[in-house]
């Protein structure tokens, strides 16, 4: 397990975390460390929990509004999917109708030509 050294509100914490994660650790606790940053500078000194708890709820807020937003997106994700499906189930129907119209046309015409004294023309597969 990897150790790293991480600073908040000026004081160093040594942590633990897994092999190649000391950067990743190093970059979450100096984005913490700003709440606590700008949390001190617009209370003052209010004491070290006081000003942890705060940062904690605000970032909890913040993972709050993003978490709302994907569910947004993923719905959205969702609905445009099963339009797509629909839209292509849409699709295969006409093309099929098209292809049982087209057939029918073409027997006729065939139909036609033979009543005229044609030959009857040969039939595409």
């Amino acid at each position: 397990m990897a150790q790293v050294t991480v600073n908040i509100d000026g004081k160093a914490y040594r942590m633990a975390c897994e092999e190649g994660q000391q950067g990743h650790l190093t970059d979450l606790a100096s984005r913490f460390d700003q709440y606590v940053s700008h949390l001190k500078s617009q209370f003052g000194e209010i004491g070290d929990l006081r000003l942890t708890v705060m940062a904690g709820i605000m970032v909890m807020d913040e993972l709050s509004e993003v978490n709302r937003k994907l569910t947004s997106l993923q719905t959205e994700a969702d609905t445009l999917r099963q339009s797509r499906d629909s839209s292509a189930a849409d699709q295969q129907k006409n093309e099929e109708a098209l292809v049982s119209v087209i057939s029918d046309v073409t027997n006729q015409i065939q139909a036609i030509a033979t009543k005229l004294g044609g030959k009857p023309a040969p039939t595409a597969n």
